[in-house]
């Protein structure tokens, strides 16, 4: 009796210890498996809720074309109205991977949200991909090995076009934004390239966002007489910043010109105003690019609209999901894995192929656009490949 009962205690010690080797095995199998929880903080109500749902369109048409899974793992969406508020952007941030327990945040439209975002997932070592936000900081000082963008750098187009207008032969701009991160970087960005090719910015206006009370300043351009006009607005001030321009009779006598987001999902709205206007931007309407092609079929048939930059914006940071998550098998804690695989990565996207720098953003081309019977026509190429000096970034 003494020794089957010694043989009963040995095999169940075996058996315990078996449990306690296969235990982290079936834990790690168990997390590779369970839902993926992504974060969507996004602006749904306001001047950019438009650019939340395109984005949120966009993200989810990938997921979709995968089979609703990356992975092998099932995606599951939490979702945040942001508001375009900066105040309240901390603790929704807060709430999303606190409370919410998110594997990896997508958003936003608005840079100074995003900018309380970058902070968040900088210190949490929470996977952040930015859709759409251009703040410079978020890929420059605020760099991280776990925050990626999908969009662009306020520097980016804004400086595209400030190559285009000093190639031009334009000495004296005018330059009218929002008072905030996107504006004021997309202005320096212009001024940047601007100057450096022999141009003068005479006057820099800007009202508070998300303020559309536009005439005093519409005076102020009409009575200062540049040969030109950059501006930076996007979403509802966008639409009647250029119709009140139109309205003012200065379309016909001073040029205007724009970082893209001045009539990306906004034509419809803008109508004639909008007709004849050059922007910058790293996407078209009219791109030869097989991907777009399908892209824009399976966007109009899933969700009855014409897809913008918004949208490639967010299917692009589905993609840079994937292609990351494909690297550590469905593991969002290998970040250094995950980031290693984006940054090799050529990016198969709707604008064109683009990589992303050391830094995190796109090095991508900037395409010079005209507006025609409510399309944003490709003319050319801008800039090509631009990449971001990602100022302050240290990884």
């Amino acid at each position: 009796m003494d020794k089957f009962r010694r043989t009963a205690l040995a095999l169940g010690a075996s058996v315990l210890a078996a449990g306690g080797l296969l235990a982290p095995m079936s834990a790690a199998h168990a997390q590779a498996n369970a839902k993926l929880k992504v974060g969507l903080m996004l602006p749904y109500t306001g001047t950019y809720a438009a650019l939340g749902n395109a984005i949120e369109n966009g993200f989810r048409l990938y997921v979709t074309e995968q089979g609703g899974k990356l992975s092998g793992r099932e995606v599951e969406f939490v979702k945040v109205d942001d508001e375009s508020d900066p105040s309240k952007a901390t603790d929704n941030v807060n709430k999303l991977v606190k409370r919410d327990n998110v594997d990896v945040l997508v958003g936003t439209v608005h840079s100074g949200v995003a900018m309380a975002m970058a902070k968040v997932a900088k210190e949490t070592n929470t996977l952040l991909i930015v859709p759409n936000a251009g703040a410079d900081a978020v890929t420059g000082a605020m760099c991280a090995p776990n925050i990626f963008r999908s969009s662009f750098s306020n520097w980016q187009p804004g400086y595209a076009m400030g190559e285009v207008l000093a190639k031009k032969g334009v000495k004296r701009v005018a330059t009218i934004t929002w008072k905030y991160a996107a504006g004021d970087e997309a202005v320096r960005g212009f001024k940047e390239a601007f100057e450096k090719g022999g141009g003068t910015v005479v006057k820099e206006l800007n009202l508070p966002f998300p303020n559309v009370e536009f005439q005093a300043l519409l005076t102020d351009i009409a009575a200062t007489k540049p040969d030109a006009v950059f501006t930076f607005f996007a979403g509802g001030g966008a639409v009647k910043f250029v119709k009140d321009y139109a309205a003012a009779g200065l379309k016909k006598s001073i040029p205007l010109y724009g970082s893209g987001f001045l009539t990306d999902g906004t034509l419809d709205a803008q109508g004639d105003a909008a007709e004849g206007l050059f922007t910058t931007l790293h996407y078209a309407d009219s791109l030869n690019v097989p991907k777009d092609k399908s892209f824009r079929l399976n966007y109009a048939k899933t969700f009855k609209l014409q897809p913008d930059v918004y949208a490639v914006q967010g299917y692009d940071a589905a993609q840079i999901l994937a292609i990351g998550l494909k690297a550590t098998n469905g593991d969002v804690g290998k970040k250094a894995e995950f980031a290693a695989a984006v940054e090799a990565a050529k990016i198969d996207s709707p604008r064109g192929a683009f990589t992303l720098s050391k830094a995190h953003n796109p090095v991508q081309d900037i395409y010079l656009r005209q507006v025609e019977a409510k399309e944003n026509k490709m003319v050319g190429i801008a800039t090509k490949a631009l990449n971001d000096p990602a100022r302050g970034c240290k990884m």
